[in-house]
């Protein structure tokens, strides 16, 4: 029962933002012999039974009799070994570094947390001597680097505190570090975070200085189209950086605790104008790239290798932002000092919680954002489901949203938060279609890969068919490519001005546009026109380190294109009399797999292969790649 109560308390906090942000915090249960602790790359909000690292007690407690007089370098990692050796032979996980901490503390239950209004006093300048005030009963502990050095000051101050008032204390407060606390039960433990949170806020509140974040009510607009695609190559760094836009707030002036500095650096980049001259000149000054940008009065934006990070970048950020607000009750903000920060920045165990928790997929696609029109069923979904599995974050794109919506959660429960998103688009139409690239640069910053994809057909004689039927084919399959390829190719020479990557357009053609198709001709047709814009556009746009190319597939016979029983290719060709003597739907789907020599027909993986291997190649443009099974040969 103690194990699920200790799941249940992590859940509450950890999907509770005034809490927790980024996964952070820990939590743990103790019996008499046994520490079960959340491990370190597990967020709060989804740990499970199964998610807690068994620990024996006396072999933590080993840690506090090391020789404090060893090096720090062989301290660690005597500390690192004895960490290892104390989780039980039948547990899993990395314990967490503050393991130990969780074992001095006496009670059953301790929630070790980071709220802003609690950070907003341990970073304070007074902070300490107003805890005192508000929390006379709490054990107030100066800032110390974590690890073992952390543990064992905490393990002194706290021996201390209960040989100098004869019981240990149930709250700890940790100086630009959150807080610590236990009690016997989880009800213990909500009675005594409800009882700081109500103390700190009124004590906010009092002073009359805002609890909320003041933020701009939307980000400028032109300010996100001009700086956004940019940033993603000004700020990649051994990734394909995503890039987040957000409405304007005032960012923290210096790193405030170890979270926003191991998530969002220890401070942003803020100028009104942003190039490569202005990040080099912040990189020559920090040491490093920044996280965050910030254009006075316009934007901010949140940077990291994908998309899930970018937006854990931003919520950090914006919490940092709103404890320095918060700080002018507790005499402003008192930032880490420079060698703390450099501490976390170096610091091993934060760089193997980023990696353990960083999600996004993996594959030769890793951090690369594709955008897939006609995204939300048939080949445009399993293009779009390929293409996440290799890493991608994919926008899925279509006329019909809430199939687009469907299609992205889809996408995201199978590989991962953040993995997709779905996108309104009419490809015929061009205000739709920039209205689009507007949304998706409001969400990710720009894109690598456009898969254009959207395609319709009407089949019929050129005796008979319609001029309403033959002008619904263009607009969509040529015109539509056109205005597609119009919009994402600005955003790509935009965000291709700085760096070294490419980006790349692929349209999904088809074998239809390699040889004529009989009754079909509306079709063909766009599908040929569609291959003489390919090449036209990949000579104009290499100069933008633009390639582009098609894929031209054969026949997808699985999907609701030939399958739909009443819409359907088989029933249209069926019924146009395009295959001789057939009868049946049958007889039409026997007549084309016949024609192919592999003796099948074409899977979405086919096409996203083909796509992928478009990507990876550096020496090739202005390609018709035939996906065909061997039914249409190029000489």
């Amino acid at each position: 029962m103690s194990l699920k109560e200790l799941v249940s308390i992590s859940n509450f906090y950890g999907k509770n933002p005034d809490f927790v942000l980024a996964g952070g915090g820990n939590t743990s249960y103790k019996d008499e012999t046994h520490l079960l602790v959340k491990p370190s790359g597990i967020s709060l909000e989804t740990v499970t039974e199964q998610g807690f690292v068994k620990m024996d007690r006396t072999r933590i407690r080993a840690v506090f009799a090391i020789d404090a007089g060893m090096d720090s370098d062989t301290r660690e990692a005597v500390v690192k070994k004895l960490m290892a050796d104390a989780v039980c032979f039948d547990s899993v996980g990395r314990p967490s570094v503050e393991a130990p901490l969780h074992e001095i503390i006496p009670d059953k239950f301790v929630v070790h947390l980071h709220p802003a209004a609690v950070n907003a006093m341990t970073c304070g300048r007074d902070g300490k001597r107003i805890c005192a005030e508000l929390f006379p009963d709490a054990l107030w502990v100066d800032y110390t680097d974590p690890g073992y050095t952390l543990a064992a000051h905490f393990y002194r101050e706290a021996e201390a505190w209960k040989a100098a008032k004869g019981k240990f204390p149930a709250v700890i407060f940790l100086q630009n570090h959150g807080v610590f606390v236990g009690a016997e039960s989880i009800e213990g433990i909500h009675k005594i975070y409800d009882g700081i949170m109500t103390v700190l806020t009124d004590y906010i509140t009092a002073r009359n200085i805002p609890l909320e974040l003041a933020v701009a009510d939307s980000a400028d607009p032109q300010c996100v189209m001009e700086y956004a695609p940019q940033l993603r190559s000004l700020l990649e760094d051994e990734f394909t950086a995503t890039v987040v836009p957000l409405p304007y707030f005032k960012v923290a002036d210096g790193p405030l605790t170890p979270d926003h500095v191991v998530y969002a650096k220890s401070f942003a980049l803020e100028s009104s104008v942003i190039d490569d001259k202005t990040v080099a000149a912040f990189r020559d000054a920090r040491g490093y790239k920044p996280k965050v940008v910030a254009v006075p009065g316009k934007a901010v934006f949140a940077a990291a290798d994908n998309l899930r990070n970018a937006m854990v970048v931003a919520n950090l950020a914006r919490d940092a932002a709103r404890v320095q607000q918060l700080t002018a009750a507790f005499g402003g903000a008192m930032y880490m000092s420079g060698e703390a920060r450099g501490f976390i920045e170096n610091w091993e165990v934060e760089s193997y919680r980023r990696k353990v928790s960083a999600g996004g997929g993996s594959g030769t696609m890793k951090g690369r954002i594709a955008v897939v029109t006609g995204g939300a069923q048939g080949f445009g979904y399993g293009i779009a489901e390929e293409l996440a599995a290799a890493g991608c974050t994919v926008g899925v794109a279509d006329l019909n949203l809430e199939g687009a919506e469907k299609a992205a959660f889809e996408l995201c429960k199978k590989y991962g938060m953040k993995q997709a998103f779905a996108l309104a688009v009419n490809i015929a139409d061009e205000q739709s279609v920039e209205k689009m690239y507007e949304t998706l640069v409001g969400i990710c910053g720009g894109l690598d890969l456009l898969v254009a994809n959207a395609g319709v057909l009407k089949a019929g004689s050129v005796k008979e068919m319609d001029k309403k039927d033959w002008d619904f084919v263009t607009n969509v399959n040529y015109s539509g490519y056109f205005l597609c390829v119009k919009h994402a190719g600005r955003i790509m020479a935009r965000q291709n001005r700085w760096g070294t990557q490419w980006s790349d357009i692929v349209q999904v053609n088809s074998k239809s546009g390699l040889t004529g198709s009989n009754k079909n001709g509306a079709y063909a047709g766009s599908k040929f026109g569609t291959i003489g814009l390919t090449q036209s556009f990949a000579l104009e746009l290499v100069e933008d380190r633009v390639k582009v190319n098609s894929v031209c597939p054969g026949n997808f016979f699985d999907g609701p294109l030939w399958m739909d029983p009443e819409k359907g290719l088989f029933v249209q060709y069926l019924n146009s009399g395009k295959v001789p003597g057939a009868r049946t739907i049958a007889d039409v789907k026997s007549f084309y797999e016949a024609k192919i020599p592999m003796n099948r027909g074409c899977f979405p993986a086919d096409v996203a292969k083909a796509i992928i291997y478009a990507v990876s190649q550096q020496y090739e443009t202005g390609q018709a790649i035939p996906v065909t099974g061997g039914q249409v040969m190029l000489n």
